[in-house]
């Protein structure tokens, strides 16, 4: 049995997809369907048993009698980066992970959990060190605040216990996450529905649309996931990007350039962003590398073009 948290969320759907497709059907599913429309990335997927998320903390609480997974997939978490409610960050993001983390290190189970780019802040060299870490908001700092305290019991660690940053994931089944869906999907249904892909004008010293950002298919991201969860144990916390930091610009011309129509606006950067937003990230992928994952990063040509390609066969990709 696998366990995946944040199962009808963007990157959970798609994992449990990819098990399907590696003949896994053994997986319990965990997540909080108060938010009624995320079923739908679940409809074609194939799982045993489902818990709603506060079920299943209770669930582990009492040791999870008769549980032993393959692996543990946590991707669940409070991802909305303009939460304020610090108290409500910190008890999804951090508390639930720990008491995930202590019951899978008792019963020494692989855990693979979701962190975040968001960390590095304003960086300019995004490495998993301390000293380019610097959260700008509440949610970054919950992911750096579980990340650290992962950090600090690594040597008492022998079976696999690992991070993933996730840069700015992009793909199928993040239609449900409305204004905290990826840059990428924000686009692609800006120029669907009215032909017009809006853009910041310059900010941080980037001309308009010129803000960059390391954007990795989610496919990508469900990939590394599954190789952690698959390998040796290891222990830490990974970037999980493409390397490369491309434009806004370069979003929209492709988008353009697939649908065969389209214009750019550039619009004001809103006041309540500023000193909170990230206009340029770019992974370091090298403690990645050395960990032994080796397969080369979706382009972000070909990432897009699946994205498209794959809309037409989901009638809810251009709900909001």
């Amino acid at each position: 049995m696998y366990i995946v948290t944040g199962a009808a969320g963007f990157v959970g759907s798609n994992l449990i997809r990819a098990l399907n497709e590696r003949g896994v059907r053994d997986i319990l599913a965990v997540d909080n369907l108060t938010q009624g429309d995320k079923f739908r990335n679940l409809r074609d997927c194939e799982i045993a048993d489902y818990m709603d998320r506060a079920e299943f903390r209770d669930f582990v609480g009492r040791g999870a009698p008769g549980v032993k997974p393959a692996a543990v997939l946590h991707q669940g978490a409070c991802a909305d980066t303009t939460e304020q409610d610090g108290r409500y960050m910190l008890e999804n993001n951090f508390t639930y992970s720990k008491e995930l983390l202590h019951w899978a290190l008792d019963r020494r189970v692989p855990l693979v959990y979701a962190s975040s780019a968001s960390v590095y802040g304003s960086s300019r060299h995004c490495a998993e060190t301390p000293d380019h870490e610097g959260p700008l908001n509440v949610y970054a700092y919950s992911k750096l605040l579980f990340d650290n305290y992962v950090r600090r019991l690594i040597p008492q660690i022998s079976t696999t216990v690992v991070g993933l940053r996730y840069f700015n994931v992009y793909g199928p089944r993040e239609a449900h996450k409305g204004r905290m869906a990826s840059m990428v999907w924000q686009l692609y249904r800006q120029l669907k529905t009215t032909g017009v892909a809006r853009l910041f004008e310059g900010t941080d010293g980037f001309d308009a649309g010129e803000q960059r950002r390391d954007f990795v298919y989610v496919g990508d991201a469900v990939a590394v996931n599954l190789y952690f969860a698959t390998a040796p144990p290891k222990q830490g916390v990974f970037n999980v990007g493409t390397g490369m930091s491309r434009s806004f610009n370069d979003i929209a011309r492709i988008l353009i350039g697939l649908l065969g129509r389209g214009e750019v606006q550039y619009i004001p950067f809103p006041d309540s962003l500023r000193g909170k937003y990230q206009s340029f990230t770019e992974s370091d992928i090298t403690r990645l590398r050395a960990a032994g994952y080796d397969r080369a990063a979706t382009s972000l040509e070909e990432g897009i073009r699946q994205l498209t390609e794959q809309s037409g066969k989901e009638g809810d990709m251009i709900s909001p």
